[in-house]
């Protein structure tokens, strides 16, 4: 009898009617280019719309990129431009929702957030967060629930969680109209 390399259930099956996550990630100056291709990596297993690289964040070919990506970087969608604002707005003509990863006053907890998809979510600098003219562009801040000693995650870390949150939480959606 030959083995599948997963067992099949209800649960996976559900996962093979998403061909694309209608979710796309903004990097802005997110300094560590293995951060960079741990997203690429997250972005290729959760089938993300589109990676978007701006500010002083590395774009491919570069090798540490490429260490932590393993190949992803080939698979994903991703486009590099200096301003994020441009990318910001674009979305938002085409009526995608922006959401700062960041914590903050008013930030919702990941997981009460009901985002509106499409999304994209927005990622800054691994000490400083998002400039505030990237925030002010943004309708909604999300912060995952933190409860430990420390109160930050590793940016590509706290990419995961939120991609993969985000794909839970859209296949309930796909679930509901099946």
């Amino acid at each position: 009898m030959e083995r599948l390399p997963y067992q099949v259930t209800a649960s996976a099956a559900a996962y093979d009617r998403i061909t694309t996550l209608p979710v796309a990630v903004l990097l802005d100056n997110v300094r560590s280019m293995y951060n960079v291709g741990a997203f690429f990596r997250t972005a290729d297993a959760a089938a993300i719309d589109k990676l978007y690289l701006s500010g002083i964040t590395a774009a491919p070919p570069k090798p540490a990129i490429t260490k932590t990506a393993l190949g992803a970087e080939a698979s994903v969608q991703w486009e590099y431009a200096w301003e994020p604002l441009r990318i910001i707005d674009r979305l938002i003509e085409s009526e995608w929702e922006i959401a700062a990863v960041e914590t903050g006053l008013h930030a919702v907890d990941l997981f009460d957030w009901t985002p509106r998809f499409p999304v994209c979510v927005v990622f800054g600098h691994e000490v400083d967060g998002l400039r505030r003219e990237v925030l002010d562009r943004c309708h909604t801040l999300v912060r995952i629930p933190m409860l430990g000693v420390k109160h930050s995650l590793n940016v590509a870390t706290a990419g995961g969680v939120v991609i993969f949150e985000l794909l839970r939480k859209y296949r309930r959606i796909v679930d509901a109209v099946q």
